[in-house]
């Protein structure tokens, strides 16, 4: 939950960032919180003898304490404008991006392909949950059983079947995406079959299906020589994987 979110708001960039100041985010903040609490996400705003004013967020097990300064110099370095509303938008996807509850992930997760590690070399199987056109990765709380976690991403795995996506055909390539939240496209993968089926049904066979995966973009399926060749060709990191390696990848 860092500046680099308040870029994708959908707030115009500039040129020069103007700095934000604390007392005008505390005007907003004070408006906008109460509004946004809401079931059990509980918001408010104290002052701390040290810090100054302070956002305290909790929501089940989980808590967020962050200085309001620290907010404003992340709004400022992500140039984020210091309009009542530019802030309100840049504090509401600061909320939307607040950790997900274990309870949230069990009710509402579904597993998707992601990065193993920083060095995007491996991708593996994740759970997150969707905040409007967001996807947020669920990390189990410290001392939950092994057990329940097993039975989230159980439970995860099960919805990824329903979420759907738009295929495409580009000459031997089949293009999978989802309309509105990127990361989810490779969900369908939870199930390949699924998958295996549309294409069909549009008319592609493949020989020796090879999925090129590149989290928080569409998938390519191709015969395995085509597969190879777009990973390599590609700019981006991305991971080439046999159909049959699918059933052996790891939870995140």
């Amino acid at each position: 939950m860092s500046g680099g979110l308040f870029s994708g708001s959908g707030l115009l960039p500039r040129l020069r960032a103007v700095p934000v100041s604390v007392d005008g985010l505390r005007r907003v903040a004070e408006e906008a919180l109460p509004a946004m609490a809401a079931g059990r996400l509980g918001l408010s705003l104290v002052d701390d003898r040290a810090d100054g004013p302070v956002v305290v967020l909790e929501e089940d097990e989980r808590r967020v304490r962050t200085p309001l300064r620290d907010l404003a110099e992340d709004m400022t370095d992500a140039r984020v404008g210091s309009t009542p509303e530019e802030l309100a938008a840049a504090l509401t996807a600061w909320v939307d991006a607040r950790p997900v509850p274990d309870a949230v992930a069990a009710e509402a997760g579904v597993a998707v392909l992601d990065w193993t590690d920083r060095t995007e070399t491996s991708v593996g199987w994740r759970v997150v949950v969707r905040r409007g056109d967001r996807a947020l990765p669920w990390v189990p709380s410290a001392g939950l059983e092994r057990r329940v976690v097993e039975q989230v991403r159980s439970a995860a795995g099960e919805r990824a079947a329903d979420v759907g996506g738009c295929l495409r055909l580009e000459g031997p390539v089949v293009l999978w995406s989802h309309p509105e939240v990127p990361l989810l496209a490779s969900a369908v993968l939870m199930t390949p079959q699924l998958l295996l089926d549309r294409v069909a049904a549009a008319g592609l066979e493949l020989h020796d299906p090879h999925v090129v995966v590149t989290p928080a973009s569409p998938l390519a399926c191709a015969g395995a020589a085509v597969a190879a060749r777009l990973a390599g060709e590609t700019g981006e990191a991305c991971q080439r994987l046999p159909w049959r390696q699918l059933a052996r990848l790891r939870w995140v």
